[in-house]
């Protein structure tokens, strides 16, 4: 049948052919692949959950929260149903008023008191400007008419309140009486009534508090009256001013001038038309003050005591209702008035809300002044003296408080946690027990929050347990009323009143449903349906329920911690504290929790653009405070405690614990990261960024510092376990001296103010300011190579090549001379003419010569002739020779040490087959290549090396040997009188290492040997110089001379002439001194010319060269044409 009733697009074949099947598989395929997926996150997230980033929770982020509080869904109406119809009426009407009660406090609390209590903040005087207040206040005015229309609503109600219980309480004996109310007493009437005054009398207060709010109002009515004056230029309708005037002052006197509460009860409560008469009813003044008695002696007794909980609240409450009592019914109980004034010696002053504070003694005097008349002065007097040692008291005792505070919270916390702990988690509480006062209330807090589940399950047990009780009792009083056969219409009332108790509490424990009970009881319990031993048991278990299913709020509400805004002042006293005493640094969770707290008031803030502005003013100025007091200080404590502990050598400081005392700062890192606002706070992280920071700035400053700091960062993760960055900066040596980029840019002065040794390879300061004098070695070249690359030492050798080419003309110009050149020309002729006779020895005398005939020409203002310049210059372009040679043997130290780790430089492996065989990834490939092309690098970079002294000869040997430059052929002929002219600058300089005075002292300068050696090869001329056998001629000269003296002391002695014996010992001296330093030189430039292969010729050279190249040709014809020829030595 059902094939029939398918419509015809949905017939179809029904042969299964199995497709079916297979969709259903693939669906259950990917629905499982969906599952495992989906637990995998789950199982993250609840891992992530159960090790959380912060200790502390913020509530109002959480995934998940339990609230307790049932909600009503039955409507008063559906919940007050009994036979009773009058009585229905009734409790439906003061249970909807106290209902409205409720929702207004709620609304004042919430959104009016903070509305005002923050008005002008998040705003610095500094910051304001002109106009701002009034901007401010123009924002807020419709604040305030909405507040305006809320104290309206409240005066209705309060109107309403009291002519609902003077319609019940009629002293007209004839009038019908709604129901009979002897021994019916609405206390929860009268207590709610007081909270709404209450409420009246907290907005006078904050307003009366504020003076910012009234002097912004000042600035903004002056800037109505200037509007007034100009309405167009500010684009604003004459008409529409007047209106808006009005409404000010309406405002003003409603609101601003401190009457909000009086004007409430000086309202007209008599009706005008003939309705109910309030003042005249003598049954409702007696009901009334009859109830405010009662209220009071519950308050009297448990104020000021440990087991307080709201009763100064309902103290403020019976204060309202006291003058509202006076002001209907002009009547004072002198008697109970006294005692409402004694309750100021328990309790001096009361806290409304905030910062907020209420004096009773002042509000009851000034309010009924009549009755204060009655009382005399001492009295009076005696409150305020007593308002004073109350304080003083307090102050005295405050530490002692605190300890027994602190003894009470942890012994309770402990308690809590062994009762609904099932297994016992010690670490968590441990933390809380480190709390301070400031702090218990979150500690508190959270102990309920972290156990809310227990709680949760107890709250729900015990409800229904006290339930239970109150139940049992109520059906004991209803069958003493029903066994009671009398009827009565007041009978009946009771029976209706149990009841509807009866049924209200068969069900959960809402906060509508505990009013109706409180209602019906109050009807209930007339006529003593209930014994004595009875009614007091069941008013404990209706108290105790109405605190255990309000439980999560009544906590909540006593552990806002909002008034520290209010009392910001604190925090970096508190953080400070902290601070000094590392052990409780736990706290920082709580006091950061408790200043979360004032969030959610600062969202009602209206006038400001919008409420971010108050939250970031306040965030920032929390950070700022944190930052100061504990942050900062945090940073550099641990900074200068790892610099002296790395300095300890240095004896800095007494670090001895036992005299300067010690703080284990460590703690503060062991905490998880606080969260406030949007961010969290890592303490850990925070003082780790400082130090990665700190560290690398100072290492990229001073490089040769890296091994200290990194000495600090070992020493910061073994002591705090601050996990450090490393800085990853090109380290350098301690004494690192210049670097090679500043030597390459500044070549021209670095050869002129440092001084070569050959033997050592190493440059020394010629003159400084310090008391030392630096020096650069080849370990230095070796670092600053590692520091910037092997590709700086190609560049180096340009540099220096470019300078060789300024140098060299310099040169030219001077051989060119014609006093130079003539005199050159003049000394080879002399030569030439004299060495068959003189031995082919240049002769010493025409060196001297040649030295004088220079000097004759004109020295220079600090005493230098022109070959002494000439000197210089030599030296100088040898200081470049020397430099580039220790640039080679600096980048061969590099390339070796970096080599090192490598096995066998004659078998390396091929790292890229080895991948290749094994298969592996293309990114491996890729990084085995890159290995291959750095290690072939760095064998053949140690392996040979440039011959950048070849390079040097080779690049201006020809030009040096061009027809053109034949005037520099003469070189040879200078060397001498160069050599004479070095020994003796050598000498003087040596001679000032002893003097006081060392300006110009020096005990070596091996660049005069290398450029002599250099600028002999580049002009092929170490034959001709080797001809004039020089040093020979040197050296017999001087051997000579000091024979001669030998033997004048031999002569001399004999005759014993002392003075003339002093002066040829000091000859004799001086002789071989110039005879060892023309030795030295002589060694110097020998081991120079070995650099520049002294032993071939220009035409030897090119001889080997040509016989290498047809070597190379006959090997390349005997390869096949696809074979690589092997690299050029010279690159």
């Amino acid at each position: 049948m059902a094939v029939e009733t398918l419509s015809p697009d949905w017939e179809f074949d029904r042969v299964d052919d199995g497709s079916q099947k297979i969709h259903a598989e693939v669906q259950l395929k990917n629905y499982g692949k969906f599952l495992d997926e989906y637990t995998s996150q789950l199982r993250r997230i609840e891992d992530a959950l159960d090790d959380s980033i912060g200790d502390v929770w913020d509530f109002n982020f959480d995934p998940i929260a339990l609230k307790l509080l049932p909600y009503e869904q039955s409507s008063l109406l559906e919940l007050i149903k009994t036979e009773n119809k009058v009585l229905n009426k009734v409790i439906t009407v003061y249970a909807a008023l106290c209902c409205e009660i409720k929702k207004l406090k709620y609304e004042a609390e919430t959104k009016f008191y903070n509305g005002l209590l923050f008005y002008g903040e998040g705003a610095t005087d500094s910051s304001m400007v002109e106009g701002d207040c009034q901007i401010q206040m123009g924002r807020f005015i419709s604040f305030l008419q909405e507040l305006s229309c809320f104290v309206t609503r409240c005066y209705e109600v309060v109107m309403n309140v009291v002519h609902q219980l003077a319609a019940l309480y009629i002293s007209n004996k004839i009038a019908p009486k709604i129901i009979e109310t002897t021994g019916v007493h609405f206390q929860t009437m009268y207590e709610h009534l007081g909270e709404l005054l209450t409420v009246l009398l907290t907005l006078d207060e904050i307003i009366d508090n504020h003076i910012t709010l009234k002097d912004h109002w000042t600035m903004y009515k002056r800037l109505l009256k200037s509007v007034h004056h100009n309405p167009s230029k500010f684009g604003i309708q004459e008409e529409k001013l007047k209106p808006f005037e009005k409404f000010l002052l309406k405002l003003e006197g409603q609101l601003l001038d401190g009457m909000i509460f009086q004007a409430c009860i000086e309202q007209q409560f008599d009706s005008l038309n003939g309705g109910v008469s309030v003042s005249k009813n003598s049954t409702f003044a007696e009901e009334f003050a009859h109830s405010i008695r009662s209220i009071f002696a519950n308050v009297e007794a448990r104020l000021g005591e440990p087991s307080e909980i709201d009763q100064r609240d309902k103290y403020v409450g019976v204060c309202g209702l006291f003058v509202l009592h006076f002001q209907i019914f002009r009547t004072v109980d002198k008697k109970f008035y006294k005692s409402l004034l004694d309750i100021c010696k328990k309790v001096p002053a009361i806290t409304l809300t905030a910062n907020i504070i209420w004096f009773p003694d002042n509000f009851l005097i000034q309010k009924i002044p009549a009755a204060a008349k009655l009382l005399d002065r001492k009295s009076l007097q005696a409150i305020k003296i007593y308002r004073d040692t109350f304080l003083q008291q307090k102050a005295q005792s405050l530490t002692k408080d605190v300890q027994s505070y602190y003894v009470f919270v942890s012994s309770w916390m402990m308690k809590m946690e062994s009762i609904l702990s099932k297994e016992q988690r010690m670490d968590k509480f441990a933390e809380d027990l480190t709390n301070r006062c400031n702090v218990f209330i979150q500690a508190i807090e959270h102990m309920f929050y972290r156990r809310s589940m227990v709680v949760a399950d107890s709250v729900s047990h015990i409800t229904q347990h006290l339930q239970h009780q109150a139940l049992n009792s109520i059906s004991v009083a209803k069958k003493r009323v029903i066994s009671d056969k009398k009827y009565s219409e007041q009978r009946l009332d009771v029976l209706s009143a149990l009841v509807l108790a009866e049924n209200t509490l068969n069900g959960p424990s809402t906060k509508q449903r505990r009013l109706i009970v409180s209602l019906a009881l109050s009807v209930g319990t007339q006529m003593k349906t209930f014994k004595d031993e009875e009614l007091f048991p069941l008013q404990v278990v209706m108290k105790k329920l109405n605190l255990i299913s309000e439980l999560r709020e009544r906590v909540q509400t006593q552990c806002d911690c909002c008034f520290l805004y209010w009392h910001r002042a604190v925090f970096p006293i508190y953080l400070d504290d902290v601070y000094e005493n590392a052990v409780d640094a736990a706290r920082l969770h709580y006091m950061f929790s408790a200043l979360r707290d004032c969030v959610p008031a600062m969202m009602h803030a209206r006038h400001l653009e919008s409420y971010e502005i108050l939250l970031d003013c306040y965030d920032k100025e929390i950070m700022e405070i944190l930052n100061e007091h504990l942050l900062d200080k945090l940073c550099k404590e641990i900074e200068k405690d790892l610099r002296l502990s790395v300095h300890t050598h240095l004896k800095l400081d007494d670090r001895n614990p036992f005299k300067v005392g010690m703080k284990d700062l460590a703690l503060f890192f062991s905490l998880n990261p606080i969260r406030f606002f949007n961010r969290f706070i890592d303490i850990r992280a925070y003082v780790t960024h400082y130090l990665d920071k700190t560290f690398y700035n100072l290492t990229t400053v001073a490089l040769h510092d890296w091994a200290t700091y990194s000495e600090m960062r070992n020493l910061a993760t073994q002591r705090y376990g601050l996990v450090m960055t490393e800085a990853h900066l090109p380290s350098q040596t301690l004494e690192q001296g210049l670097d090679v980029l500043e030597i390459m840019r500044n070549i021209h002065i670095f050869v002129s103010r440092y001084l070569y040794n050959l033997n050592n390879q190493i440059f020394i300061e010629r003159t400084s300011n310090n008391k030392h004098l630096n020096t650069i070695n080849i370990r230095h070249i070796a670092n600053s190579i590692r520091t910037h690359g092997t590709g700086i030492m190609n560049t180096t050798v340009n540099f220096t090549y470019q300078f060789l080419k300024k140098k060299f003309y310099i040169f030219s110009q001077f051989m060119y001379d014609e006093h130079i050149k003539s005199r050159l020309i003049k000394d080879i002729r002399f030569f030439r003419e004299i060495k068959d006779q003189n031995d082919h020895k240049y002769p010493f005398e025409r060196a001297e010569k040649f030295n004088r005939g220079i000097r004759k020409l004109g020295i220079t203002p600090e005493g230098q002739s022109y070959l002494d310049q000439f000197r210089q210059l030599i030296s100088q372009i040898g200081n470049a020779m020397g430099y580039v040679r220790m640039i080679r043997s600096g980048g061969l130290h590099c390339s070796s040490n970096a080599i090192r780790f490598v096995p066998d430089l004659e078998d390396i492996v091929n790292f890229e087959e080895l991948v290749k065989e094994e298969g592996l990834a293309e990114e491996t490939l890729k990084a085995a290549r890159h290995l291959d092309s750095v290690l072939s690098d760095h064998t053949r970079n140690s392996a040979e090396g440039t011959e950048y002294f070849k390079m040097l000869v080779d690049v201006f040997a020809p030009e040096f040997r061009r027809p053109k430059n034949i005037h520099l052929r003469n070189f040879y002929i200078i060397v001498p009188p160069l050599t004479l002219n070095f020994v003796e600058h050598s000498i003087s300089c040596k001679e000032k290492l002893n003097k006081k005075n060392k300006i110009g002292a020096a005990f070596t300068d091996d660049g005069f040997a290398m450029g002599v050696a250099y600028i002999l090869k580049l002009l092929d001329q170490y034959q001709e110089f080797d001809s004039l056998h020089w040093f020979q001629s040197v050296r017999e000269k001087y051997l000579k001379e000091i024979r001669a003296v030998a033997k004048q002391q031999n002569v001399q002695s004999t005759s014993q002439d002392e003075k003339l014996l002093q002066t040829m010992n000091l000859t004799q001296k001086r002789l071989e001194v110039y005879l060892q330093e023309f030795e030295l030189l002589y060694f110097s430039l020998s081991s120079a010319r070995i650099f520049f292969r002294a032993d071939k010729t220009a035409a030897e050279e090119n001889q080997e060269k040509k016989e290498k190249e047809e070597e190379t040709k006959t090997s390349n014809g005997d390869l096949s044409d696809s074979t690589v020829s092997a690299d050029p030595v010279v690159k």
